[in-house]
């Protein structure tokens, strides 16, 4: 009796939930597990998820399938253009207001999970500023932090950290292209051998466009492990507590973070918030392609390699497939739903929506998805899955008078399809964005001109 006084002494009032709260536990008498993933497979009566496939080892036998010739086990997708009780769409209004928010349910229910009514709001605050260059041009850099309102929750504390070089010698507001980059931790190295790309950084890129040029550190948001997920903005909101199958993952949370960075740029009198871009690779690429899904806000997008979760098929058999992204390494992405399409008797065939889905959700605006060549290190995000996507999506692009990609087949690498407001490009490289940024460039400048002044 005496420790457990003690106990709620040093807890308080309001620090009692959070230790009601320290295991992952449904309910007295339920059990009590040792990692998210596992409660969550409870939570929804699976007992085992088949495995994802091995992308390391030839010889295991479950390697990653790379022939064409058995990639797509599931010829035939969801229909874009057709209403869920079979009403064809036929109209830009019928998209609008029917079909896009039958796939945003269906997006937030079963793949990425809901942001809840209630996240709290952020503060920015710049905590350096400093003069510099970046290649030719003076530019004025800042460090800024967006503090997360915890005083519902205390326990928790989200400090979003963002760095934005802008002009210094800019005469207005300008277009500004925000990215989601890696920012190691105190401590890390890179691998050995590891060296930077040659060339201009992309903040070089963009600066020479007298543009300004954002980059925003995901995982200040949310943290990139299913561990964290009590923690960043999913825990704050959650108030410490685990999530349910509906909650969002780290791709929603992601998403959440780069709408609050266009929030503060709508503040700002040297950015024109009505002109900025979203960009990302790899899983940071998926991130791109979510933002662009569920904040219009964002005039473009450039996602690159994004891959399963993003905008390769999940009907494809090649590379990294939907089990991968269910499994405990992955799984914190997504909303605790996506799981059970891993598990018997659900199947990838089963999934009411696919990649190409996605895409069409950032139509009419321009969209630039680009990946590398399998050959060169980027096999496993299924190049081939990507532009099939991408392809199937013009529709949505047309139906709401944009232009979409001009041909079905899958151009030969270095061939950019960059005439529409929906672009694609395969670049020489592997698993990297750098080749094909100038390429995003001319291909935003000619938007980002064209609405200078509206």
């Amino acid at each position: 009796m005496k420790q457990i006084m003690v106990t709620m002494a040093l807890c308080g009032a309001v620090a009692l939930a959070a230790c009601a709260v320290s295991d992952l536990r449904d309910a007295p008498g339920e059990p009590v597990f040792e990692n998210d993933h596992a409660r969550m497979m409870h939570l929804l009566g699976i007992e085992q998820l088949r495995p994802g496939r091995n992308g390391m080892d030839p010889t295991h036998p479950n390697y990653a399938n790379y022939d064409e010739a058995t990639s797509n086990p599931y010829p035939d997708l969801p229909p874009l253009l057709e209403l869920e009780d079979g009403t064809p769409v036929t109209s830009a209004q019928m998209w609008r207001a029917e079909r896009r928010p039958e796939l945003i349910e269906l997006f937030d229910r079963e793949i990425y999970g809901r942001v809840p009514a209630d996240v709290p709001g952020v503060r920015w605050e710049v905590v350096a500023e400093r003069e510099g260059w970046a290649g030719d041009v003076p530019v004025v850099i800042q460090d800024l932090v967006g503090h997360v309102d915890n005083s519902t929750w205390p326990f928790i504390s989200v400090d979003i950290e963002m760095t934005l070089t802008r002009p210094a010698a800019a005469p207005g507001p300008v277009p500004a292209v925000l990215s989601f980059v890696f920012r190691p931790p105190p401590g890390w190295e890179p691998p050995e051998g590891w060296s930077p790309p040659p060339g201009p950084t992309p903040t070089e890129l963009v600066l020479a466009r007298g543009w300004a040029h954002a980059e925003l550190v995901p995982t200040s948001v949310q943290a990139d492990n299913g561990a964290g997920l009590r923690e960043g903005i999913v825990g704050l909101a959650n108030k410490g507590e685990p999530r349910a199958p509906e909650d969002w993952g780290a791709l929603r949370a992601w998403a959440w973070g780069a709408s609050r960075v266009l929030d503060h740029f709508e503040e700002m009198e040297t950015v024109d918030a009505s002109r900025v871009g979203v960009e990302g690779l790899s899983r940071y690429g998926k991130a791109v392609l979510v933002t662009m899904a569920y904040e219009p806000r964002f005039a473009m997008g450039f996602s690159g390699s994004s891959g399963e979760g993003g905008a390769s098929l999940y009907r494809r058999d090649n590379g990294e497939i939907l089990e991968n992204i269910a499994g405990s390494g992955e799984y914190h992405w997504m909303a605790g739903n996506f799981i059970k399409y891993a598990a018997d008797p659900l199947g990838w065939d089963d999934l009411p929506i696919d990649a190409h889905s996605l895409i069409a959700l950032s139509a009419p605006r321009p969209l630039f998805v680009g990946t590398g060549l399998a050959e060169e290190g980027d096999g496993w995000v299924d190049p081939r899955g990507i532009f099939m996507a991408t392809a199937e999506a013009s529709t949505v692009y047309e139906l709401l008078g944009a232009k979409g990609l001009p041909i079905e087949d899958m151009p030969e690498p270095g061939t950019g399809l960059t005439a529409g407001e929906l672009a694609f490009r395969q670049h020489l490289g592997g698993h990297t964005n750098g080749p094909n940024w100038p390429v995003f460039l001319d291909f935003a400048e000619r938007y980002f001109e064209a609405g200078q002044g509206d």
